[in-house]
């Protein structure tokens, strides 16, 4: 099967979120837990996956996340 780079993927896993922005896999699950979070998508209730531009569009948007 050939692999998609993930600067072309739709979504992303929590690991690949977290190599891609650097923030840790940790807080992205953290993040993803409150109600106001609009770029993660809950699958079930054993998956996330990460929606790529808007989480990219989050990080342009903040300079510190706490």
């Amino acid at each position: 099967m050939k692999q998609i780079p993930v600067t072309e993927k739709l979504n992303l896993s929590i690991t690949e979120a977290a190599a891609y922005t650097g923030v840790g896999e940790r807080r992205l699950r953290e993040m993803c837990k409150a109600p106001d979070c609009d770029f993660c998508l809950h699958i079930g209730t054993k998956k996330t996956l990460i929606k790529r531009k808007r989480l990219e569009a989050y990080l342009s948007a903040h300079e510190y996340i706490d």
